[in-house]
């Protein structure tokens, strides 16, 4: 199964579509793997920076640089923590058979038909999903600075509505 996010729970088919942050890309239906869907915990338009290890070699990295014993780390900004507290977000989905894996994005799946979710769920708790997973969560006053450190890691990582970040 393959999954989106979204606060609207009223969803009954996905049309393709080119995504206003990606005007360079073709329509697509968009979807996330169940093992990256974390990236998503979050409403839809929070800023956030996201980094995680995938191996033993990562994860000495990003203990090292993040000081974190996770071995993923979610940051966003402070100005967003009571939307996620009160964010109404549901999760849909969907059969795998009619995407393909983007290349662009680890975890990350497009189709190019309309699709039709399989069913659709309340996530519940944004925070308490972190917490039940292990995925640090740090909320900081602005988000740039430890984007700039993701970046020049070396690790894995996502980077989400960072057009709504606070200015550098």
């Amino acid at each position: 199964m393959l999954l989106h996010f979204s606060e609207d729970p009223t969803i009954e088919r996905f049309e393709p579509h080119v995504p206003p942050t990606n005007p360079d890309q073709a329509p697509a239906v968009w979807a996330i793997d169940e093992a990256h869907a974390p990236l998503y915990w979050f409403p839809r338009d929070c800023p956030r920076g996201t980094v995680w290890a995938n191996d033993r070699d990562q994860r000495r990295v990003l203990a090292e640089r993040f000081l974190t014993s996770s071995r993923r780390l979610h940051v966003t900004e402070l100005a967003w923590l009571d939307r996620i507290r009160d964010a109404r977000l549901f999760v849909y989905r969907f059969d795998a058979a009619p995407f393909r894996p983007w290349p662009e994005a680890e975890g990350q799946w497009i189709a190019t038909e309309p699709v039709t979710p399989v069913d659709v769920k309340p996530v519940g708790d944004l925070i308490g999903l972190h917490v039940a997973a292990g995925i640090e969560l740090r909320f900081v006053e602005n988000l740039w600075p430890f984007w700039d450190a993701v970046v020049a890691s070396g690790l894995p990582f996502s980077g989400v509505r960072l057009g709504n970040a606070a200015p550098r």
